[in-house]
């Protein structure tokens, strides 16, 4: 059996995918957690064979998680599940040590296919990380841009600002003190010499990170 954890901050979500894998005949979710720490830690007890895990979850992002489990447990291979398909999420992704990538617009049996395949020593991309990775490469230096000065955590900041939440809202969602926000919120002017959220928002839109 493939020793599996499922790492979601939505628990129907975990139950569906739980339902999925399981469904396969030789895949065990032998854990489950809804935010970065907890994956962490169920990691250390669980030791499992394949980590899934989602980009957006409190405190700890998907991205996070997967560079400290890359120190930990350098031979434990990381699928990403996650709705992002924005080529600066999969480039990040691919770059702190995942070796899978997916959407969760994908068929439920891509995902058992990509367990299997990490398992097995390989790597596994969804169409259109595959894509992205592409561009990313045919374009060199010219696909470089503002994004890339900006952490993780600046750039969940900035999608959660484009679409229209608060700093008190983006702080609950993380686990983050509404100061701590506003500083990633200033951080962001300084870095993207922006002047507003409206211009956040613009932005965010011509760099593919939120849609209409």
């Amino acid at each position: 059996m493939i020793k599996v954890l499922l790492a979601d901050d939505h628990s129907i979500v975990r139950a569906g995918l739980r339902r999925i894998v399981e469904e396969s005949g030789d895949i065990e979710v032998v854990a489950e957690a809804a935010d970065g720490q907890e994956a962490i830690k169920k990691v250390h007890e669980t030791r499992p064979d394949v980590a899934v895990v989602d980009i957006s979850m409190p405190g700890l992002d998907g991205l996070e998680v997967v560079s400290q489990l890359q120190n930990y447990y350098p031979k434990l291979p990381v699928l990403i599940l996650t709705m992002h398909e924005e080529e600066q999420y999969v480039v990040r992704a691919i770059s702190a040590g995942a070796r899978g990538y997916l959407t969760k617009r994908a068929a439920p049996q891509q995902l058992v296919k990509a367990i299997h395949k990490l398992y097995a020593g390989g790597r596994f991309l969804s169409d259109s990380a595959a894509e992205s990775l592409a561009l990313r490469m045919a374009s060199g230096n010219r696909g470089r841009s503002l994004l890339d000065s900006l952490s993780n955590r600046e750039i969940q900041v900035l999608r959660h600002l484009a679409l229209g939440q608060t700093t008190r809202e983006i702080a609950e969602a993380y686990h983050l003190s509404i100061k701590t926000v506003d500083t990633y919120r200033s951080r962001l002017m300084k870095k993207l010499n922006l002047r507003n959220n409206a211009e956040l928002s613009r932005f965010a839109l011509q760099n593919r990170l939120v849609e209409l």
